[in-house]
């Protein structure tokens, strides 16, 4: 026997032969080849992140009490959940959502939350921007203004100088508040949240928020490492989005039923689902 075979099946005789033509280090990769990087949450933390909730109230409750269920059932670690945006229109009850979600943001588990494109829209139309409201309503945010106490008829019936001055009255200045908290990115570990992605070969720090919350083809075409792993949501598809540089978990909560979570430990990754509308 002779040739490559024959040395690869005399490992002895492969390996004193290897080494007399290439460096120690190399040859450790070649005999025990290391595998890719794994990426990790540091240690003693569980992070639990929440896809788009589009104004559903029902499947954030729904969402929440299966995240406490599971979050009990495992060791005790300090926990934190993310809210990755949007978290108003298209649904029926944006305020339902927003009362929710300050209410939780008070309790004992820590929350963080980041702007999606809807809240920013959302903003810029409560400080009188009528540009923007026009734009909201053409996003979602028709139901979004219905759940703060606007009829159909009143909806309809008034001009958009009435319309943004009667929001800006029924929006509480608390919501206004906890709305303008919320963060662009959110890195832990070798994870990084957003909302819709990142600038493929722009630093973290140099990002524009405009891409931050609204890009889409140029982050999801993208193949090669951002730096960090990148959890988001913004792009609808049927089922989580797996790739090896990202996970999108945007699932269409407010048409589909399912309202999506990533779990976090370790190298561990989990998901959590509410029930698909029948």
């Amino acid at each position: 026997m002779d040739g490559p075979r024959a040395y690869l099946q005399r490992p002895f005789t492969f390996l004193r032969l290897a080494s007399s033509i290439m460096p120690v280090r190399a040859l450790l990769r070649l005999v025990n080849p290391r595998q890719a990087a794994t990426h990790r949450i540091p240690d003693g933390q569980r992070i639990y992140a929440v896809g788009d909730i589009h104004g559903r109230l029902d499947l954030l409750d729904d969402l929440l009490t299966q995240i406490a269920a599971d979050d009990a059932a495992r060791s005790r670690a300090q926990t934190e959940i993310v809210f990755l945006g949007d978290l108003v229109d298209r649904g029926p009850d944006s305020r339902g959502v927003v009362d929710r979600l300050l209410s939780f943001s008070k309790g004992p588990t820590p929350a963080r939350f980041l702007l999606g494109n809807h809240e920013e829209v959302f903003l810029r139309a409560l400080t009188g921007d009528l540009k923007a409201l026009r734009f909201f309503g053409r996003i979602g945010g028709r139901e979004t203004i219905r759940s703060y106490g606007f009829s159909e008829e009143e909806y309809r019936g008034l001009d958009y100088e009435a319309l943004s001055a009667r929001l800006v009255e029924r929006v509480p200045t608390e919501h206004i508040a906890f709305l303008s908290s919320f963060e662009d990115m959110i890195e832990i570990g070798d994870y990084l949240f957003v909302h819709a992605g990142i600038r493929p070969g722009v630093d973290f720090a140099a990002q524009e928020t405009s891409d931050l919350r609204w890009i889409r083809e140029d982050f999801l075409r993208c193949k090669d490492s951002f730096g960090k792993f990148i959890i988001h949501g913004h792009t609808i598809t049927e089922a989580v989005d797996v790739q090896p540089n990202r996970i999108g978990i945007d699932t269409g909560a407010f048409d589909s039923g399912r309202l999506t979570a990533i779990g976090l430990e370790g190298a561990d990754r989990w998901f959590l689902e509410t029930g698909a509308a029948s």
